[in-house]
């Protein structure tokens, strides 16, 4: 049995889990938090692992007396349908984003309920997460994936609900091949929610969005989500998520939550301007969408595939991703200049993110 590979810090826990459960290499993660008032995992840690000890099959896992060291024997994803309650400290975005990235390789299709906070404002909101990332998959050949709101959630109560369904097991993704020009927008959507509270919130949330977006001239279309009675949790609170789609597929996202005494045209204003930098910054994809894409690439065949990524989208987290795929996978990354200019209206600031294939092949899938 190979040895365990060694991280330390609770940095990036979710990602390092999901790597060593798709790569089948055990892995040690020391030092969490060991130097806090509070050491060790959090509830909200301990709660993922729940989860992934559910939808896995043989996994070990072992934490130390004190929280500070987790040990994680991975086993085959099976999945299945589960419920799963989400503590109230992290949104239900958290536990769904790591998901989404194993439910493909499993050895049938996955159906959760996951219950507690729709959106909090640090975490993806499941609006978020329906409308930006699950596009990101669709582009590696997997798709009819279901996201419901069945009722939404907010801080600090929660009381949310949704239903994931991801029927799609794929052998292997496809290649991506994205590193011509960033495409032109198309139009923009989005959706403004409000939990008991007035409607007119949202209505005025829409107004502020459209302040800023008119100036860009393309077509403007947000819907509105009032939940009422047993639909809208425990807490009141209200907010939006705005999507610039292009024509050929990829999108840009931005979000934005209201806080105790804030005007909904304040959030609205604050969506629409964090969209439209990340328009400026360029490239296919946006900041909240490109490690799974990173991750599916690696995934992906024996071929080099090519995305083409704005200047402020790699930051340290990416680069720490890209080591953490190099110790699991041994996989490496080349980030060059983007010279494929035709015109000097192209963003100077990006670069193209090369990656080549690791030929991974869904061992748990069922064989017809």
């Amino acid at each position: 049995m190979a040895p365990p590979i060694i991280f330390n810090s609770h940095v990036d826990f979710r990602m390092r889990l999901v790597l060593a459960t798709l790569s089948g290499r055990a892995v040690k993660i020391e030092k969490i938090r060991s130097n806090d008032m509070e050491p060790g995992l959090k509830d909200y840690e301990v709660s993922f692992l729940r989860l992934l000890e559910a939808i896995t099959n043989g996994s070990v896992i072992e934490i130390s007396y004190t929280g500070t060291t987790v040990l994680y024997r991975p086993g085959l994803i099976v999945n299945g349908t589960y419920t799963h309650t989400c503590p109230l400290s992290r949104g239900i975005g958290y536990f769904i984003e790591p998901i989404l990235l194993l439910a493909p390789f499993g050895k049938a299709p996955l159906k959760l309920i996951l219950k507690g906070i729709t959106s909090n404002g640090i975490d993806l909101g499941v609006d978020t997460i329906r409308t930006a990332i699950f596009p990101i998959y669709q582009k590696f050949g997997i798709d009819r994936q279901e996201l419901k709101v069945v009722k939404r959630g907010s801080p600090p109560l929660g009381g949310g609900e949704i239903t994931l369904h991801l029927p799609h097991v794929v052998l292997q993704p496809s290649t991506v091949h994205a590193a011509v020009k960033t495409p032109a927008i198309s139009k923009l959507r989005g959706i403004a929610y409000s939990t008991r509270v007035s409607p007119a919130s949202v209505n005025r949330i829409i107004e502020g969005a459209r302040s800023v977006l008119s100036a860009t001239g393309c077509e403007t279309f947000i819907y509105s989500d009032v939940a009422r009675g047993d639909e809208s949790g425990k807490s009141p609170g209200f907010g939006v998520t705005l999507v610039a789609e292009t024509k050929s597929g990829w999108c840009y996202t931005a979000e934005s939550t209201g806080s105790a005494g804030e005007a909904p045209e304040d959030v609205g204003e604050r969506a629409a301007r964090a969209l439209l930098e990340e328009i400026e910054i360029g490239g296919m994809v946006g900041r909240n969408q490109v490690k799974p894409l990173i991750v599916l690439m690696v995934l992906g065949k024996e071929d080099i595939g090519r995305v083409l990524l704005g200047r402020d989208v790699i930051d340290e987290s990416i680069v720490r991703l890209l080591r953490d795929i190099k110790a699991i996978f041994g996989a490496e990354a080349r980030i060059k200049e983007n010279d494929n200019y035709d015109d000097e209206e192209q963003n100077s600031e990006e670069y193209i993110l090369s990656i080549k294939g690791t030929g991974f092949v869904n061992a748990s899938k069922k064989i017809k």
